[in-house]
């Protein structure tokens, strides 16, 4: 029954990233991964990936709205920055990484009442993972990039 949850989700996948952007293809990617890694049964995964969407769009959008803004505005102001406006954008960097860091804990008390402790920690791993192969990946198709510029 978990393979063909597996195969169900990846042919899914497989269909519709061919009308995604990008950022759609990522996602689905991580999915599939997180799903294989964790091992979900169906019935998990049913509880599951709710919890997880809604954790995944809170990050997001807090990383997004926030925490990019901070630091594009530091990195912007860096050389005119006064000590009160460093102070402030500051603590506003810190109150958005609370808020990750509070997101992160509501996950894990939320996913306690629907998966292991042990797969929790496999969720972590994965994505941990996942990152990686990512950030791996986009430096190999830049480094080709380059390289196909190079006479």
């Amino acid at each position: 029954m978990k393979h063909k949850l597996l195969y169900i989700i990846i042919l899914l996948i497989s269909v519709s990233s061919f009308a995604q952007p990008k950022q759609g293809k990522i996602r689905a990617l991580k999915i599939a991964f997180i799903t294989e890694k964790l091992n979900l049964t169906e019935a998990e995964a049913e509880k599951f990936w709710p919890i997880y969407n809604t954790y995944d769009k809170n990050t997001s959008k807090i990383k997004h709205e926030e925490v990019y803004k901070i630091r594009q505005e530091i990195r912007q102001n860096m050389g005119t920055l006064s000590d009160a406006k460093a102070n402030e954008l500051l603590d506003r960097l810190i109150e958005a990484e609370n808020n990750l860091s509070n997101e992160k804990i509501k996950l894990a008390s939320k996913l306690r009442k629907v998966i292991s402790a042990k797969k929790i920690i496999l969720l972590k791993v994965a994505e941990e993972e996942f990152n990686r192969k990512m950030l791996e990946r986009m430096k190999n198709m830049r480094q080709k990039r380059m390289n196909k510029n190079k006479p």
